[in-house]
């Protein structure tokens, strides 16, 4: 019923969002006692929670940033917290700039801490944004002696040891794969367009009225070559653009996104893609790898951690999807006969769908 309930969500609510979430990239460098910290964190997150803006012209100079810089360094280093085996590390503030990423400014930090032994084993806890923004992630690059990890930080899990006798290629897998489920069911953009190419994959048009289709079978791979396809292009897109061979404006990619939103929601009101869905799954699939790949394309890793992070995140994304697909698949099978389904679910959710499209296109090109 949760596939419903998000249709239902859709056609009553009018502040459904769809962006790139909130991340931070903290960078920790480790040489024996020593170590170093790069910490990349969103201006605009920042500015939600304190005012860097001190002249309330709605634009963050430079200056400003200067004369908050201890307020920013207090608010931040508050909510992150390094120990070694034996005890924890003070982390002693340095220098500030800023940064221009993909999805906008970000404010750099620059600390170091020294701990009273060679470290063998350090343990991170972040807290940053997490009260006020449960979707917030601390996107993590651990370097020691070589050796590089990565982690997610999240509300629901703040705290990792790592051990660096160990290796955690398999805990960045899984815990980047449980990221790729969590992204995509965030992503309502994502989910919108997908639900849009599967609500008619229970129907047939004769003499242009809409009509609930015979075979299960056939529904089901129909459903199975619309999500192939656009599995295919998402993850072609995301390993190139993590591979560095790639990359495209965040703002561009996301108000294509939306586009594509519409244009799935509209193809259903008025078809001109009837047999072969497929082919729109995979066309819009490949500028939607573009937005999957935002929340790990800043991290810069190396290619085994790259390797276990993207195959992690990747599996993830596609068992959200599947996900959706089971729930929906029986439901939309069992209905698809009725006035509530062939009226309300599949017309008004697709009217009410491309609108939704049509706002979050506005949105993200003003």
């Amino acid at each position: 019923m949760r596939i419903l309930s998000l249709i239902f969500l859709v056609l009553f609510s009018t502040s459904v969002t769809a962006h790139k979430s909130s991340d931070s990239y903290l960078s920790v460098d480790v040489e024996k006692s020593e170590i170093s910290l790069r910490w990349d964190i969103a201006l605009q997150d920042l500015q939600n929670v304190m005012n860097l803006d001190l002249n309330g012209d709605r634009n963050i100079q430079w200056s400003e940033l200067k004369q908050t810089k201890e307020s920013v360094f207090a608010y931040s280093l508050a909510r992150l917290q390094l120990s070694s085996s034996t005890n924890q590390c003070q982390i002693i503030p340095g220098n500030i700039k800023v940064n221009q990423r993909s999805d906008g400014h970000y404010v750099v930090l620059y600390a170091h801490a020294t701990c009273d032994v060679e470290i063998e084993m350090l343990s991170i806890h972040y807290e940053l944004f997490f009260d006020v923004d449960v979707q917030h992630r601390g996107l993590l690059k651990l370097v020691s002696n070589g050796v590089e990890s990565s982690f997610a930080f999240s509300p629901e899990v703040s705290r990792k040891s790592f051990d660096f006798e160990k290796s955690y290629t398999g805990d960045s897998f899984f815990r980047f794969l449980s990221e790729g489920v969590w992204h995509i069911w965030i992503g309502f953009d994502h989910i919108l367009f997908l639900l849009s190419l599967l609500l008619p994959a229970v129907l047939f048009q004769y003499q242009k009225k809409w009509q609930g289709i015979d075979s299960f079978p056939y529904a089901l791979m129909e459903v199975i070559k619309i999500v192939t396809a656009f599995t295919i292009a998402h993850s072609l897109t995301l390993s190139l653009v993590m591979m560095g061979a790639i990359s495209l404006p965040v703002m561009w990619v996301e108000s294509v996104i939306a586009f594509s939103v519409i244009i799935a929601a509209a193809n259903n009101l008025r078809p001109f893609v009837t047999k072969k869905r497929w082919i729109l799954g995979f066309v819009f699939g490949l500028i939607h790898g573009f937005g999957f790949a935002n929340v790990l394309s800043e991290l810069e890793l190396s290619n085994n951690t790259l390797f276990a992070t993207l195959l992690g995140f990747n599996v993830g994304v596609e068992l959200g999807q599947l996900a959706i697909v089971l729930v929906f698949m029986p439901i939309a099978y069992l209905l698809r006969n009725g006035w509530f389904y062939q009226n309300i679910v599949f017309k008004l959710g697709s009217v009410s769908i491309a609108s939704l499209g049509f706002i979050w296109l506005i949105e993200r090109t003003i």
